[in-house]
Protein backbone atom coordinates (compact mmCIF):
# COMPACT_ATOMS: atom_id res chain seq x y z
CA UNK A 1 0.00 0.00 0.00
CA UNK A 2 1.59 3.36 -1.12
CA UNK A 3 2.21 6.01 1.75
CA UNK A 4 -0.31 8.66 1.99
CA UNK A 5 1.76 12.01 2.87
CA UNK A 6 0.78 15.26 4.40
CA UNK A 7 1.46 18.68 2.34
CA UNK A 8 1.16 22.13 2.75
CA UNK A 9 0.73 24.34 0.10
CA UNK A 10 3.02 27.11 -0.75
CA UNK A 11 0.19 29.52 -2.36
CA UNK A 12 -2.48 28.41 0.10
CA UNK A 13 -2.58 27.22 3.93
CA UNK A 14 -4.85 24.37 2.97
CA UNK A 15 -3.52 21.01 3.05
CA UNK A 16 -2.95 18.87 0.56
CA UNK A 17 -2.91 14.80 0.16
CA UNK A 18 0.05 13.74 -2.10
CA UNK A 19 0.50 9.65 -2.88
CA UNK A 20 4.01 8.26 -2.86
CA UNK A 21 7.52 9.08 -2.87
CA UNK A 22 7.78 9.93 -6.18
CA UNK A 23 6.50 13.00 -6.23
CA UNK A 24 8.96 16.61 -6.24
CA UNK A 25 7.25 19.19 -4.44
CA UNK A 26 7.79 22.84 -3.85
CA UNK A 27 11.79 23.67 -3.17
CA UNK A 28 12.61 19.42 -3.87
CA UNK A 29 16.21 21.23 -3.98
CA UNK A 30 18.16 23.98 -2.40
CA UNK A 31 19.81 26.62 -4.74
CA UNK A 32 23.14 24.53 -4.42
CA UNK A 33 21.66 21.07 -4.83
CA UNK A 34 19.72 22.10 -8.21
CA UNK A 35 23.08 23.68 -9.59
CA UNK A 36 24.55 20.37 -9.05
CA UNK A 37 21.76 18.37 -10.60
CA UNK A 38 21.78 20.94 -13.66
CA UNK A 39 25.23 19.69 -14.08
CA UNK A 40 24.37 16.41 -14.05
CA UNK A 41 21.80 16.21 -16.09
CA UNK A 42 24.36 17.96 -19.00
CA UNK A 43 26.14 14.59 -18.63
CA UNK A 44 22.80 13.02 -19.74
CA UNK A 45 23.22 14.11 -23.45
CA UNK A 46 25.65 15.10 -25.73
CA UNK A 47 24.17 16.13 -29.27
CA UNK A 48 20.98 16.37 -30.65
CA UNK A 49 20.43 12.94 -30.82
CA UNK A 50 20.78 12.08 -27.36
CA UNK A 51 19.24 14.86 -26.20
CA UNK A 52 15.70 13.87 -28.19
CA UNK A 53 16.28 10.41 -26.22
CA UNK A 54 15.88 11.91 -23.27
CA UNK A 55 13.01 14.89 -23.56
CA UNK A 56 11.23 11.08 -25.27
CA UNK A 57 11.61 9.89 -21.94
CA UNK A 58 10.89 13.42 -20.25
CA UNK A 59 7.79 13.42 -21.88
CA UNK A 60 6.57 10.17 -21.66
CA UNK A 61 6.85 10.50 -17.98
CA UNK A 62 4.76 13.55 -17.98
CA UNK A 63 1.88 12.12 -19.75
CA UNK A 64 2.03 9.17 -17.92
CA UNK A 65 2.55 10.71 -14.76
CA UNK A 66 -0.17 12.75 -14.96
CA UNK A 67 -2.38 9.74 -15.95
CA UNK A 68 -3.38 11.93 -19.22
CA UNK A 69 -3.06 8.64 -21.31
CA UNK A 70 -6.28 7.34 -19.32
CA UNK A 71 -8.23 10.20 -20.34
CA UNK A 72 -11.20 9.36 -22.64
CA UNK A 73 -10.77 9.59 -26.27
CA UNK A 74 -12.48 13.04 -26.74
CA UNK A 75 -12.54 15.15 -30.41
CA UNK A 76 -14.97 17.94 -31.09
CA UNK A 77 -18.28 18.18 -29.21
CA UNK A 78 -17.18 21.48 -27.31
CA UNK A 79 -20.34 22.94 -27.27
CA UNK A 80 -19.67 26.52 -26.82
CA UNK A 81 -21.52 28.83 -25.10
CA UNK A 82 -20.85 32.33 -25.84
CA UNK A 83 -22.80 35.34 -24.35
CA UNK A 84 -22.57 39.26 -23.79
CA UNK A 85 -20.28 40.02 -27.25
CA UNK A 86 -19.33 43.69 -26.86
CA UNK A 87 -17.17 45.87 -28.83
CA UNK A 88 -14.57 47.47 -26.74
CA UNK A 89 -11.90 50.34 -28.07
CA UNK A 90 -10.16 48.00 -30.24
CA UNK A 91 -11.12 44.69 -29.38
CA UNK A 92 -14.14 42.93 -29.23
CA UNK A 93 -15.06 40.99 -25.86
CA UNK A 94 -17.02 37.80 -25.23
CA UNK A 95 -17.83 35.37 -21.88
CA UNK A 96 -17.37 31.68 -23.18
CA UNK A 97 -17.49 28.20 -21.89
CA UNK A 98 -16.76 25.04 -23.55
CA UNK A 99 -17.16 21.70 -22.59
CA UNK A 100 -14.41 20.04 -21.56
CA UNK A 101 -15.31 16.58 -21.37
CA UNK A 102 -19.28 15.84 -21.27
CA UNK A 103 -20.60 17.60 -18.07
CA UNK A 104 -17.25 19.72 -17.48
CA UNK A 105 -16.95 22.96 -18.41
CA UNK A 106 -13.75 25.68 -18.85
CA UNK A 107 -15.26 28.37 -18.28
CA UNK A 108 -13.78 32.02 -19.43
CA UNK A 109 -13.36 35.48 -21.85
CA UNK A 110 -12.25 35.47 -25.70
CA UNK A 111 -10.82 38.42 -26.64
CA UNK A 112 -10.81 39.31 -30.29
CA UNK A 113 -10.16 42.04 -33.10
CA UNK A 114 -11.84 44.19 -34.47
CA UNK A 115 -10.54 44.13 -38.01
CA UNK A 116 -12.26 41.55 -40.25
CA UNK A 117 -9.53 38.94 -41.41
CA UNK A 118 -9.74 35.43 -42.28
CA UNK A 119 -7.07 34.60 -40.04
CA UNK A 120 -5.66 35.71 -36.85
CA UNK A 121 -2.72 33.99 -34.29
CA UNK A 122 -4.26 32.84 -31.40
CA UNK A 123 -2.98 32.94 -27.74
CA UNK A 124 -3.83 30.49 -24.49
CA UNK A 125 -4.06 32.45 -21.28
CA UNK A 126 -3.95 30.32 -17.77
CA UNK A 127 -3.78 32.41 -14.91
CA UNK A 128 -1.75 31.97 -11.58
CA UNK A 129 -2.86 30.97 -7.77
CA UNK A 130 -5.66 33.53 -6.65
CA UNK A 131 -9.11 33.55 -6.16
CA UNK A 132 -11.28 34.89 -9.32
CA UNK A 133 -8.26 35.57 -11.20
CA UNK A 134 -9.16 35.55 -14.57
CA UNK A 135 -11.26 38.79 -13.64
CA UNK A 136 -8.17 40.47 -12.60
CA UNK A 137 -6.87 44.03 -13.84
CA UNK A 138 -3.40 42.61 -15.45
CA UNK A 139 -4.98 39.91 -16.76
CA UNK A 140 -7.91 41.61 -18.35
CA UNK A 141 -5.31 44.24 -19.88
CA UNK A 142 -3.07 41.46 -21.38
CA UNK A 143 -6.07 39.80 -23.12
CA UNK A 144 -7.62 43.02 -24.26
CA UNK A 145 -4.14 44.52 -25.42
CA UNK A 146 -3.11 41.07 -27.24
CA UNK A 147 -6.29 41.23 -29.28
CA UNK A 148 -6.18 44.68 -29.93
CA UNK A 149 -2.76 43.79 -31.49
CA UNK A 150 -4.57 40.44 -33.65
CA UNK A 151 -5.00 37.96 -31.73
CA UNK A 152 -7.92 36.06 -30.60
CA UNK A 153 -6.93 35.22 -26.78
CA UNK A 154 -8.96 32.77 -24.66
CA UNK A 155 -8.29 33.63 -21.05
CA UNK A 156 -9.62 31.09 -19.05
CA UNK A 157 -10.09 29.69 -15.19
CA UNK A 158 -7.78 27.16 -12.87
CA UNK A 159 -9.90 24.25 -11.83
CA UNK A 160 -11.40 25.24 -8.24
CA UNK A 161 -11.40 29.08 -8.91
CA UNK A 162 -13.87 31.83 -10.61
CA UNK A 163 -16.48 30.16 -12.28
CA UNK A 164 -14.81 26.62 -12.27
CA UNK A 165 -16.23 25.67 -9.46
CA UNK A 166 -17.37 22.02 -10.36
CA UNK A 167 -14.27 21.15 -8.40
CA UNK A 168 -12.49 22.24 -5.73
CA UNK A 169 -8.85 23.18 -6.71
CA UNK A 170 -6.79 20.62 -4.67
CA UNK A 171 -8.32 17.35 -5.85
CA UNK A 172 -5.75 14.82 -6.03
CA UNK A 173 -5.76 14.93 -10.34
CA UNK A 174 -5.66 19.11 -10.60
CA UNK A 175 -2.65 18.72 -12.26
CA UNK A 176 -4.42 16.43 -15.11
CA UNK A 177 -7.44 18.41 -15.16
CA UNK A 178 -5.71 22.06 -15.89
CA UNK A 179 -3.34 20.27 -18.52
CA UNK A 180 -6.32 18.19 -20.23
CA UNK A 181 -8.22 21.96 -20.15
CA UNK A 182 -5.74 23.53 -21.76
CA UNK A 183 -5.52 21.00 -24.20
CA UNK A 184 -9.15 21.47 -25.14
CA UNK A 185 -9.05 25.30 -25.17
CA UNK A 186 -6.23 24.19 -27.69
CA UNK A 187 -8.32 22.26 -29.52
CA UNK A 188 -11.29 24.41 -29.56
CA UNK A 189 -9.09 27.46 -30.96
CA UNK A 190 -8.06 25.56 -33.83
CA UNK A 191 -11.69 24.40 -34.68
CA UNK A 192 -12.44 28.13 -35.17
CA UNK A 193 -12.42 29.24 -38.72
CA UNK A 194 -10.69 32.58 -37.38
CA UNK A 195 -7.85 30.88 -36.27
CA UNK A 196 -4.08 30.28 -37.93
CA UNK A 197 -3.36 26.85 -36.69
CA UNK A 198 0.74 27.99 -37.75
CA UNK A 199 0.58 31.05 -34.60
CA UNK A 200 -0.54 29.64 -31.47
CA UNK A 201 1.09 30.68 -28.48
CA UNK A 202 0.85 30.73 -24.83
CA UNK A 203 1.49 32.91 -21.66
CA UNK A 204 0.76 32.77 -18.26
CA UNK A 205 2.33 34.07 -14.49
CA UNK A 206 3.49 31.45 -11.82
CA UNK A 207 0.78 28.56 -11.89
CA UNK A 208 -0.51 29.76 -15.59
CA UNK A 209 3.31 29.61 -16.27
CA UNK A 210 3.60 26.10 -15.12
CA UNK A 211 0.44 25.04 -17.37
CA UNK A 212 2.18 27.25 -20.61
CA UNK A 213 5.32 25.01 -20.26
CA UNK A 214 3.79 22.22 -19.33
CA UNK A 215 1.20 21.76 -21.99
CA UNK A 216 3.91 23.74 -24.85
CA UNK A 217 6.52 20.58 -23.83
CA UNK A 218 3.57 17.91 -24.67
CA UNK A 219 1.83 19.74 -27.95
CA UNK A 220 4.01 20.77 -30.34
CA UNK A 221 0.45 22.99 -31.80
CA UNK A 222 2.02 25.15 -29.48
CA UNK A 223 4.38 27.61 -31.67
CA UNK A 224 5.38 30.25 -29.27
CA UNK A 225 5.62 29.98 -25.69
CA UNK A 226 5.94 32.74 -22.43
CA UNK A 227 6.09 31.06 -19.07
CA UNK A 228 6.42 33.75 -16.67
CA UNK A 229 7.70 34.03 -13.11
CA UNK A 230 8.24 29.79 -12.93
CA UNK A 231 10.93 27.99 -14.30
CA UNK A 232 13.15 26.92 -11.88
CA UNK A 233 15.53 24.51 -11.17
CA UNK A 234 14.72 24.18 -7.83
CA UNK A 235 11.43 25.02 -6.93
CA UNK A 236 8.96 22.45 -8.76
CA UNK A 237 5.84 23.96 -7.98
CA UNK A 238 4.13 24.25 -4.69
CA UNK A 239 0.37 23.57 -5.41
CA UNK A 240 -1.11 19.87 -6.38
CA UNK A 241 -2.29 20.98 -9.32
CA UNK A 242 1.94 21.51 -10.61
CA UNK A 243 3.36 18.80 -8.46
CA UNK A 244 0.90 16.52 -7.06
CA UNK A 245 1.26 13.64 -9.82
CA UNK A 246 4.94 12.37 -10.17
CA UNK A 247 5.91 14.03 -13.64
CA UNK A 248 9.40 14.93 -12.55
CA UNK A 249 10.35 11.30 -11.36
CA UNK A 250 10.20 7.88 -11.59
CA UNK A 251 12.36 5.03 -10.39
CA UNK A 252 14.68 5.42 -13.49
CA UNK A 253 15.29 8.87 -13.65
CA UNK A 254 14.93 12.68 -12.58
CA UNK A 255 13.91 16.06 -14.21
CA UNK A 256 12.88 19.49 -13.45
CA UNK A 257 10.58 22.42 -14.89
CA UNK A 258 14.11 23.35 -16.59
CA UNK A 259 14.59 20.77 -18.48
CA UNK A 260 10.81 20.46 -19.08
CA UNK A 261 10.59 24.01 -20.68
CA UNK A 262 13.37 23.12 -22.65
CA UNK A 263 11.16 20.89 -24.36
CA UNK A 264 9.74 23.61 -26.40
CA UNK A 265 13.23 23.50 -28.66
CA UNK A 266 13.35 24.59 -31.14
CA UNK A 267 10.41 27.25 -30.85
CA UNK A 268 10.24 30.30 -29.62
CA UNK A 269 10.27 30.71 -26.08
CA UNK A 270 10.92 33.59 -23.59
CA UNK A 271 11.29 33.20 -19.86
CA UNK A 272 10.82 36.56 -17.64
CA UNK A 273 11.95 36.07 -14.53
CA UNK A 274 12.58 38.45 -11.19
CA UNK A 275 14.75 38.55 -8.01
CA UNK A 276 12.38 37.77 -5.50
CA UNK A 277 11.02 34.30 -5.87
CA UNK A 278 12.62 31.44 -7.40
CA UNK A 279 13.62 32.43 -10.62
CA UNK A 280 16.41 35.18 -9.38
CA UNK A 281 18.85 32.38 -10.80
CA UNK A 282 17.51 32.01 -14.14
CA UNK A 283 19.80 34.21 -16.26
CA UNK A 284 22.96 32.14 -14.15
CA UNK A 285 21.31 28.44 -14.11
CA UNK A 286 18.20 28.30 -16.26
CA UNK A 287 18.66 30.30 -19.15
CA UNK A 288 22.12 28.86 -20.00
CA UNK A 289 20.92 24.94 -20.14
CA UNK A 290 17.93 25.75 -22.09
CA UNK A 291 20.20 28.26 -24.58
CA UNK A 292 22.31 24.56 -24.85
CA UNK A 293 19.44 22.85 -25.90
CA UNK A 294 18.44 24.77 -28.21
CA UNK A 295 21.78 25.34 -29.60
CA UNK A 296 21.32 21.49 -30.77
CA UNK A 297 19.03 22.90 -33.05
CA UNK A 298 20.75 26.09 -34.11
CA UNK A 299 17.37 27.74 -32.75
CA UNK A 300 20.04 30.11 -29.75
CA UNK A 301 18.14 33.17 -31.09
CA UNK A 302 14.55 31.79 -30.72
CA UNK A 303 15.18 31.52 -26.86
CA UNK A 304 15.25 34.65 -24.58
CA UNK A 305 15.53 35.72 -21.04
CA UNK A 306 14.27 39.15 -19.56
CA UNK A 307 15.21 39.06 -15.96
CA UNK A 308 14.04 42.11 -13.84
CA UNK A 309 15.95 41.85 -10.60
CA UNK A 310 13.94 44.56 -8.68
CA UNK A 311 10.77 43.26 -9.30
CA UNK A 312 8.68 40.71 -7.57
CA UNK A 313 6.78 37.41 -8.31
CA UNK A 314 3.19 38.70 -10.88
CA UNK A 315 2.61 39.17 -14.68
CA UNK A 316 3.16 42.87 -14.08
CA UNK A 317 3.49 45.86 -16.65
CA UNK A 318 6.98 45.48 -17.22
CA UNK A 319 6.49 41.72 -17.57
CA UNK A 320 3.39 42.09 -20.03
CA UNK A 321 5.06 44.66 -22.05
CA UNK A 322 8.26 42.07 -22.72
CA UNK A 323 5.87 39.34 -23.62
CA UNK A 324 3.84 41.53 -26.17
CA UNK A 325 7.30 41.99 -27.98
CA UNK A 326 8.15 38.67 -28.12
CA UNK A 327 4.57 37.40 -29.04
CA UNK A 328 4.00 40.25 -31.81
CA UNK A 329 7.55 39.00 -33.16
CA UNK A 330 6.79 35.77 -33.26
CA UNK A 331 3.13 35.84 -33.95
CA UNK A 332 3.10 38.33 -36.66
CA UNK A 333 1.05 40.86 -33.98
CA UNK A 334 0.78 44.64 -35.05
CA UNK A 335 2.74 46.37 -32.09
CA UNK A 336 1.63 49.24 -33.79
CA UNK A 337 -1.39 49.18 -32.39
CA UNK A 338 -0.79 49.77 -28.84
CA UNK A 339 2.89 51.25 -29.39
CA UNK A 340 2.77 54.85 -28.86
CA UNK A 341 5.99 56.62 -28.39
CA UNK A 342 8.05 53.35 -28.14
CA UNK A 343 5.81 52.29 -24.78
CA UNK A 344 3.07 49.88 -25.01
CA UNK A 345 -0.01 51.40 -24.30
CA UNK A 346 -2.79 49.70 -22.35
CA UNK A 347 -5.01 52.70 -20.86
CA UNK A 348 -7.28 52.28 -23.69
CA UNK A 349 -8.47 48.96 -21.82
CA UNK A 350 -11.52 48.93 -20.08
CA UNK A 351 -11.43 47.18 -16.96
CA UNK A 352 -14.82 45.43 -16.27
CA UNK A 353 -16.31 44.33 -13.06
CA UNK A 354 -16.71 40.58 -12.60
CA UNK A 355 -19.81 40.12 -13.00
CA UNK A 356 -19.94 41.65 -16.50
CA UNK A 357 -17.18 38.75 -17.41
CA UNK A 358 -19.26 35.82 -16.06
CA UNK A 359 -20.79 33.72 -18.79
CA UNK A 360 -22.78 31.86 -15.98
CA UNK A 361 -25.41 33.58 -13.94
CA UNK A 362 -28.81 33.62 -11.90
CA UNK A 363 -30.17 33.80 -15.64
CA UNK A 364 -28.13 31.91 -17.24
CA UNK A 365 -27.13 29.05 -14.70
CA UNK A 366 -24.50 26.35 -15.72
CA UNK A 367 -26.32 23.47 -17.77
CA UNK A 368 -28.38 20.81 -15.57
CA UNK A 369 -26.26 18.08 -16.78
CA UNK A 370 -22.70 19.56 -15.10
CA UNK A 371 -21.19 17.08 -13.66
CA UNK A 372 -20.33 18.40 -10.08
CA UNK A 373 -17.88 17.47 -7.20
CA UNK A 374 -14.09 16.22 -7.10
CA UNK A 375 -14.78 12.04 -6.73
CA UNK A 376 -18.21 12.52 -9.51
CA UNK A 377 -15.13 13.97 -11.83
CA UNK A 378 -13.21 11.49 -10.98
CA UNK A 379 -15.48 8.46 -10.97
CA UNK A 380 -16.69 9.68 -14.44
CA UNK A 381 -13.49 9.62 -15.84
CA UNK A 382 -13.00 5.90 -14.38
CA UNK A 383 -9.69 7.54 -12.60
CA UNK A 384 -10.50 5.90 -9.06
Amino acid sequence: MKKLILLGFLYFSSPIIAQDDLLCIGKYWTEDEANLEMKKFTKEWHDKASWEKRAAKIKEGIISGMKLDKMPNIQGDFNPIIRNTREMDGYILENVAIESFPGFFITGNIYRPIESKKKYAAILSPHGHMADKRFKTDVQSRSATLARMGAIVFSYDMIGYAESKQVTHRMPIALLLQTWNSRRVLEYLLTRPDVDANRIGMTGASGGGTQTFILTAIDDRIKVSVPVVQVSAHFFGGCVCESGMPIHKSKDYQTNNVEIAALSAPRPLLLISNGKDWTRNTPRIEYPYIQSVYALYNAEHKVENVHLPAEKHDYGYNKRAAAYMFLAYHLKLNVSKVNVVNTIQEDFVKILPEDDLRVFTKENPRPSNAIMGDGAIIKYLGLD
